[in-house]
């Protein structure tokens, strides 16, 4: 079997140009679908010393692509708002229909850089200008968005669908932020706090880079899921959770180095400073309406980061030592998923294993492996099922015992329903039916 055809989407016969131009390099395809000139492709994409070239380099522009479709969808929607209504809700519908259906048409892609092409992949400048070239858009989307919705005679439904789509937008915005927010020059952790200020989530820079990554996969991190907790209950608990070790981690920071929680140097105050002032922007652009506007939109934006902070480390758990340490995080502390579109858009967040064992390497260079757990449709598909909480349990619970052998001791339980799943779970002939089943799926 040839490489292109070792995917998933090959094995059901469904081959698309897009697989193959990643998956075979012998095969290069056009935007016609015919072959394209070799020198074209050698010129447009660099050879790195074992040969290796980047199938993907090109396609990583969808990621930075996404606010202009937006902008042009809602600039649509303003000249015809009678006509082309359903251009509203067109961030919602893309993300939660369009994707997931062509992540599956399209399948995934397992394979990685070589070793001796990730520095020149960390070296290239390309990559990290077009995480960044996302921002200018977003700000634009955003108060774009603010002047539609808040005109006179637009109907609430409306409204509120442009709000979603906008906070689609800025969830995503989080995930640039996240790939910015692990470098460490200031010019890309403060355009960092720039892509969360609007949904008014600066503190995730803090927490996520010193609390996440400490805590990851254990009982202690507000970001990691139980099995058996619902995502509507690991909700509230995240975001309380999530702010307040922000406060401590920055309020401890900003000790050692003998300064105020109010220091200027605070990096929450400046985050919510620059969230406040895009408010007042809106507000002076669009008028008081811009208020509510800009807080659905934001709580929208920041509950997409939440739910795949839920489904990016359910029930799973580090080991303990006898001195209660926990050990270091490794590929199987993360669920992975390989399919190509929702990671081009996503900028590698599926290939989440390797982002936590190497945080400060960039998105091109995250690698695939095979002892990660590996979920079964790309984020986007995944976080609707995590909206209805049976069906998150029917899809993932078989899993995660499986992935553990059916020793649920090293799961991460939700306490409140420990005894349910211990018993539903905890006899080996469930469990060893529950991995059969788990691995024929």
């Amino acid at each position: 079997m040839t490489p292109a055809c070792q995917s998933r989407t090959c094995r059901r016969g469904v081959a698309t140009p897009m697989l193959n131009l990643i998956a075979n390099p012998a095969q290069k395809v056009n935007n016609m679908g015919s072959q394209a000139p070799e020198q074209a492709i050698q010129a447009a994409t660099p050879i790195h010393p074992s040969g290796w070239k980047d199938r993907k380099r090109h396609l990583w522009m969808l990621g930075a692509a996404q606010p202009v479709i937006g902008a042009a969808m809602l600039a649509a929607y303003a000249v015809a708002p009678k006509k082309l209504r359903a251009l509203a809700w067109a961030g919602p519908v893309m993300h939660n229909v369009i994707i997931p259906a062509l992540d599956q048409l399209i399948g995934e892609d397992t394979h990685n850089p070589p070793e001796d092409a990730i520095p020149g992949l960390e070296q290239d400048p390309y990559y990290n200008r077009l995480v960044k070239a996302f921002i200018p858009t977003q700000f634009a989307v955003t108060l774009f968005g603010c002047w539609a919705a808040t005109r006179k005679n637009v109907p609430l439904a409306d409204r509120i669908g442009i709000a979603m789509s906008v906070g689609t937008m800025n969830g995503l915005g989080i995930n640039t932020a996240h790939e910015l927010g692990h470098k460490q020059d200031s010019e890309n952790r403060n355009a960092s706090l720039l892509a969360l200020a609007p949904t008014f989530y600066t503190h995730f820079r803090v927490e996520h880079n010193y609390g996440h990554h400490k805590r990851v996969a254990t009982p202690e991190d507000p970001a990691s899921s139980r099995m058996g907790e619902s995502f509507w209950k690991f909700l509230p608990r995240t975001v309380i959770g999530s702010l307040k070790s922000a406060i401590d981690i920055e309020k401890q920071r900003l000790e050692r180095k003998g300064k105020s929680f109010w220091s200027l140097e605070n990096e929450l105050l400046q985050g919510w400073a620059i969230s406040a002032g895009l408010v007042g922007a809106a507000t002076a652009i669009c008028g008081p309406r811009a208020i509510p506007f800009m807080v659905a939109q934001g709580a929208y934006g920041a509950s997409l980061l939440e739910v795949v902070n839920y489904l990016e480390h359910y029930g799973l758990k580090r080991r303990q030592d006898e001195n209660g340490k926990y050990e270091r995080t490794l590929p199987e502390h993360s669920w992975n998923s390989n399919f190509i579109l929702s990671n081009l858009l996503t900028y590698h967040l599926q290939r989440h294993s390797d982002h936590h064992a190497n945080p400060t390497r960039s998105y091109q260079s995250l690698r695939h492996f095979e002892t990660a757990p590996r979920l079964p449709a790309g984020y986007p598909a995944m976080w609707l099922a995590a909206y209805i909480p049976p069906l998150w349990y029917k899809i993932m619970d078989p899993k995660l015992v499986a992935h553990y052998r059916g020793d649920l001791s090293r799961i991460n339980l939700d306490p409140q329903r420990r005894a349910e799943l211990l018993a539903k779970y905890g006899q080996s002939g469930t469990a060893t039916l529950s991995i059969a089943a788990a691995n024929a799926a």
